[in-house]
């Protein structure tokens, strides 16, 4: 995995698929509790037209609702992994992507349901762009809005102000405060971003194998920004396109469960701070970044726990 000379070509015929045995794509799925939505996100892909060219991996995290049965009535010759216990997205992710023969990589939420020619299209689309190391695709969420982490730029000290102070949501139109999730851009013009969320992240194979799988320093959150981040570094492209749609329905989490996502996902702001931003910056704005991550944290912890003590 060592760093690709700047005028070294990329792609080529066996990465367009000629002279490449396998499968088009390696899809990796972990499942954690959500039987019905898992369900559905299987039976799209099988309806899928990219279907035959398709290998899948569902990887479960200890859920007690998980049904094997149903999972492989919904994707005949699907390959599953039961984890013991719940080892988090980003290694139970690897456990797929380790196996995989596919010349690309997908990460796919089994609360997102792809579109018949989605896969197809992404498929065609990366085939013909042999610099994009990564693609995402349109993802709506039910109402039929975008699912604005679908396309986004790296937080940043900077964009992370804006989001915590609100200005991005004040401002959306602004390229100055909207720059986190490209909120002034058309949702349906395509757009080289910094990177999509794991509900639906095409990798190219080559790229994986050149930059190494997800960090498993983060449990959950976090870990398809700095796959991106590391992949962007080594000079491949990382697209947006609307060509293609997924169907995002980002369902949210009970209290209960809301109460360990939340101190996750701050988690995984201070490791991805650490690891790339704050040896670029001084001391104190990285004092004044780490204050706020933690003052975010525990307003949404406060928030949280006081709407269940009055029981709305």
């Amino acid at each position: 995995m060592g760093d690709r000379p700047a005028d070294a070509p990329r792609g080529g015929a066996a990465d367009a698929g000629s002279g490449h045995s396998g499968p088009d794509v390696s899809v990796v799925i972990v499942h954690f509790e959500t039987p019905g939505e898992l369900d559905r996100c299987l039976r799209a892909l099988a309806a899928s037209t990219a279907a035959r060219s398709l290998e899948v991996f569902l990887i479960d995290n200890a859920s007690r609702s998980f049904d094997v049965a149903a999972s492989e009535r919904a994707f005949p010759g699907i390959r599953i992994i039961r984890n013991a216990t719940n080892v988090g997205f980003a290694r139970a992710s690897n456990q797929g992507l380790r196996l995989a023969t596919g010349r690309y990589l997908l990460l796919l939420n089994p609360d997102a349901r792809v579109e018949p020619d989605a896969i197809a299209t992404m498929t065609a689309y990366m085939d013909a762009r042999p610099d994009v190391g990564c693609a995402t695709a349109r993802l709506l969420l039910p109402d039929g809005s975008l699912d604005l982490a679908c396309r986004r730029t790296f937080p940043t000290p900077l964009r992370s102000l804006f989001r915590i102070t609100l200005l991005s949501r004040a401002f959306p139109r602004s390229r100055t405060f909207g720059q986190y999730n490209l909120t002034y851009l058309d949702e349906r013009q395509e757009t080289e971003i910094d990177t999509p969320c794991g509900a639906f992240m095409m990798v190219r194979a080559e790229a994986a194998r050149e930059v190494g799988l997800l960090d498993e320093r983060y449990f959950m959150y976090g870990e398809d920004i700095d796959w991106a981040f590391r992949l962007k570094a080594k000079g491949w492209r990382v697209m947006y396109t609307p060509a293609a749609t997924v169907h995002h329905t980002k369902r949210a989490s009970s209290r209960d469960r809301r109460l360990r996502t939340i101190p996750a996902f701050h988690e995984a702001m201070r490791i991805f701070y650490r690891q790339h931003y704050e040896p670029r910056y001084p001391r104190w704005v990285s004092w004044l970044t780490y204050a706020a991550i933690g003052a975010r944290e525990r307003l949404e912890l406060a928030a949280l726990r006081l709407g269940r003590g009055s029981g709305s």
